[in-house]
């Protein structure tokens, strides 16, 4: 009597390594997880079981395709048993979206098909007299068949729905079921969009050129392989005062790698200033309190393991959560309360960070006003926020961090071109209720004008634009006087004592005036 027993090894020590009578009884033979290639030709093996028991064909694209995305988005299961259930569920949804095939041809279509592999067997085995009654079995089938279609008004286009195929794009449909992922968006031409990902990035993030270049180039030598591959895809810190795109540029970097904002995994920091409270990122050990509920950071990567992970102020921490940073960013994982190992080798790390704040704003105050050049001027810049950066930081730390990035505040052009920028996400809105927004040069002014404060950079913007734009828009949608196909003017009129002020008005008022008309007060917007 032969007997083979399968287990893990955690299972292996925890029943059997400790019953030395039980263990000495058994072999114990290693089983490494098989690479991409040996997964495809296990896969070739057994694609003929689900082909029949889902009654369709099995693409070798797909089954290439299956070894290889698994492998690159699944990272928390093992090769060959991830590919083999991305290939079950991809047939399941194949299937199931096909229209159902009456059962009298559904049966008479797999007896052709039994007898169809019945005479490949028997011509293998060179039974050339049983090959051949098969095939006159077989023309008889087709007979039968045919005259079912004809009784059920069934054409050989719909019959070949039958047996659909399996392809390529199922397997990433699945995948991105998984994972959350668009794996079909993504995977189109990849080559190229990495090549433009800083016109991209600049579409959404103004005036911080050289962070863009930097995580741009830092993108590319990971997707290239030149990585450590043990590490994460990058880690950074991004430094400078609010306002300025530090987090815009996390959130376009979630959308440009991963296909949504959603893949933006955002930790506050400033939660975690005492040493108890750092156990949060990974869960409580056993024996303490909040044990078994899980880690903030740990279960988030785990859900979404190709994610942005941002850490938020980061030097507000306690000097602990430094220390489990580290494991992040040298060996590209952590192990969290339950002893689960949680991988961060597809994660893109950033952290942000005040210091330094105060040796940029003094130098974008300054200007050049001294006869610096600005080759000079940012040295120098440079130069104080690393050493501010030494003082708070440990040197293991800095030393695993691939760039410390500085944010410059923003100037009065790039004001204007994030005020176009939210003013264009405002018109996206209203053409769902068949408006279009038209705002003057004037109007973009008063609005940068207004929205920009060097102590708080471009946030306040976004608020004065609901106030002034969207508001009005609102109140005049509920009221009626905006309705759709009509176009609205936002343009600034000056009152009597010299006050300026937003005005919002279908374009159809300006043509039936044909003339300049004082405002009513309900139309106007005081800025």
């Amino acid at each position: 009597l032969q007997t083979i027993g399968a287990t893990t090894l955690d299972e292996y020590r925890k029943y059997i390594e400790r019953d030395a009578a039980l263990e000495r009884r058994f072999q114990p033979v290693m089983v490494e997880q098989p690479s991409e290639e040996e997964t495809i030709e296990i896969l070739r093996g057994i694609k003929s079981r689900y082909e029949d028991f889902h009654q369709l064909q099995i693409a070798d694209e797909a089954i290439k395709a299956a070894a290889h995305l698994s492998a690159r988005y699944v990272p928390d299961r093992f090769l060959p048993d991830k590919a083999i259930d991305l290939i079950d569920e991809a047939a399941a949804r194949v299937r199931m979206t096909r229209p159902a095939t009456p059962p009298p041809l559904r049966d008479a279509l797999r007896g052709l098909e039994a007898i169809r592999k019945e005479r490949e067997a028997a011509l293998e085995d060179e039974q050339l007299g049983l090959a051949e009654d098969l095939r006159a079995r077989e023309e008889l089938m087709l007979g039968r068949i045919g005259k079912i279609e004809a009784e059920l008004g069934i054409t050989s286009d719909a019959r070949a729905l039958e047996r659909p195929y399996v392809t390529e794009e199922d397997i990433a449909e699945v995948i991105g079921m998984w994972t959350g992922i668009p794996v079909r968006r993504l995977q189109g031409d990849e080559t190229a969009r990495l090549l433009q990902m800083e016109s991209v990035l600049h579409g959404r993030v103004v005036g911080q050129h050289e962070a863009v270049v930097t995580i741009s180039k830092a993108v590319r030598r990971a997707r290239a392989g030149l990585k450590d591959p043990r590490r994460p895809i990058g880690s950074f810190i991004f430094l400078g005062p609010t306002g300025v795109g530090k987090t815009e540029l996390a959130r376009a970097l979630a959308e440009f790698m991963f296909g949504s904002e959603e893949q933006l995994i955002k930790i506050d920091m400033s939660e975690f200033q005492e040493r108890h409270t750092t156990s949060r990122l990974v869960g409580s050990p056993p024996g303490y309190v909040g044990y078994g509920e899980g880690g903030e950071l740990t279960d988030a990567v785990r859900r979404k393991p190709y994610s942005v992970v941002l850490f938020d102020e980061i030097e507000k921490a306690h000097p602990d959560a430094f220390n489990l940073l580290l494991q992040v960013l040298e060996d590209g994982h952590l192990t969290d309360g339950k002893g689960r190992r949680v991988d961060f080798r597809n994660t893109l790390i950033i952290m942000t960070s005040n210091v330094g704040t105060e040796h940029i704003r003094r130098a974008s105050r300054i200007g050049f006003s001294q006869g610096m050049s600005a080759e000079i001027d940012q040295d120098d810049v440079r130069r104080k926020v690393d050493d501010a950066l030494k003082q708070l930081f440990r040197p293991e730390f800095l030393n695993r961090i691939d760039a410390s990035i500085i944010f410059h505040p923003l100037t009065t052009s790039e004001i204007h071109q994030i005020s176009r920028i939210l003013l264009r996400r405002v018109q996206v809105q209203l053409k769902e209720h068949g408006l279009l927004l038209e705002v003057h040069d004037d109007a973009v002014d008063l609005l940068a004008k207004r929205g920009y404060d060097p102590a708080f950079g471009a946030r306040p913007l976004r608020r004065i634009i609901t106030n002034l734009i969207e508001d009005p828009l609102s109140d005049g949608l509920l009221e009626g006087r905006f309705s759709a196909g009509d176009t609205v003017i936002v343009n600034v009129a000056t009152l009597e004592n010299g006050e300026t002020y937003l005005q919002l008005r279908p374009a159809r008022e300006l043509r039936d005036a044909d003339v300049d008309v004082e405002p009513s007060p309900e139309a106007d917007v005081p800025a």
